[in-house]
């Protein structure tokens, strides 16, 4: 078998893409039990983009590094990717460069100044290696099962309360690692997204297993479900808004949609005031 690159990201990211489809997914014929690898074969992504066996397979094993914007449009339209992932597939392609330099930690004043007007809703900023750079009290006191760490997939993959903390845990780790990896390729430069997946590749062999599943989207709307020692079962429905002049920085805030859920944040705001 040839020898693949040690540093084939590109190749990586297209490997896992076709793993994941099944060929009725795209369209094709065929036994899936008489298939020896999961997914579509490399010749099938090959007929579905456009391009010659040969040079799909140059691309997956690194021989090849330069393929064009309209080939890359072509592979990204075979595995069915979503425009986060797509975007990753161009970026890793060396056609859209990520952000240049060391994103910022430093949060603006303003901001911290706007995570206290949602008294009632957990608000924080999350830097590109997911720590929490600020936080209202709500939010504080939502974390707080966590003492002092502050960063959010360590917390998932290394706290011993995580798991009972976040209740639809998998759910919650895999869409954290999938955002990761995203941000792992919009922020190249930035040395703690790469050191937090090299503490976590060794410490975890779930978080192992879900890096190199190269599953790439970004933090979305979502419901999350907490049980607070204090608090009991917290439901909070999330936003995440880009920091348009802060690159890698998210403002999310939780908010309650019953009132049973507004009434847990209403604790946690009591808790919060009476620690201060």
């Amino acid at each position: 078998m040839p020898m693949v690159s040690r540093d084939n990201q590109l190749g990586e990211f297209l490997r896992a893409g076709r793993a994941r489809l099944e060929p009725s997914e795209a369209g094709l014929p065929g036994d899936t039990t008489t298939r020896r690898v999961a997914g579509l074969r490399r010749e099938e992504v090959a007929v579905l983009s456009g391009v010659s066996a040969d040079y799909y397979t140059r691309l997956e094993q690194g021989r090849e590094r330069n393929p064009s914007a309209q080939v890359v449009t072509a592979l990204a339209r075979a595995l069915q990717l979503g425009p986060d992932a797509r975007d990753h597939l161009h970026r890793l392609a060396g056609l859209h460069p990520g952000v240049p330099g060391v994103p910022p930690t430093r949060v603006d004043p303003s901001l911290v100044q706007l995570l206290d007007a949602f008294p009632r809703a957990a608000a924080y900023v999350l830097g590109p290696a997911f720590d929490v750079l600020a936080a209202n009290r709500v939010a504080e006191a939502l974390l707080s099962p966590f003492g002092g760490e502050r960063n959010m997939p360590r917390i998932l993959f290394t706290h011993s309360a995580a798991r009972a903390v976040f209740v639809e845990w998998p759910l919650v780790a895999g869409a954290t690692v999938h955002a990761l990896r995203l941000n792992a390729g919009l922020f190249p430069s930035d040395p703690g997204i790469s050191a937090l997946v090299a503490e976590l590749s060794a410490e975890s062999a779930e978080f192992r297993e879900l890096w190199a599943d190269h599953t790439v989207a970004g933090l979305m709307r979502a419901y999350k479900v907490f049980v607070h020692p204090r608090v009991g079962r917290v439901e909070l429905t999330y936003q995440t808004f880009d920091v348009k002049d802060a690159p890698g920085q998210q403002l999310l805030v939780g908010t309650a949609e019953s009132l049973a859920a507004q009434d847990a944040i209403d604790q946690l705001a009591a808790l919060a005031s009476a620690s201060h």
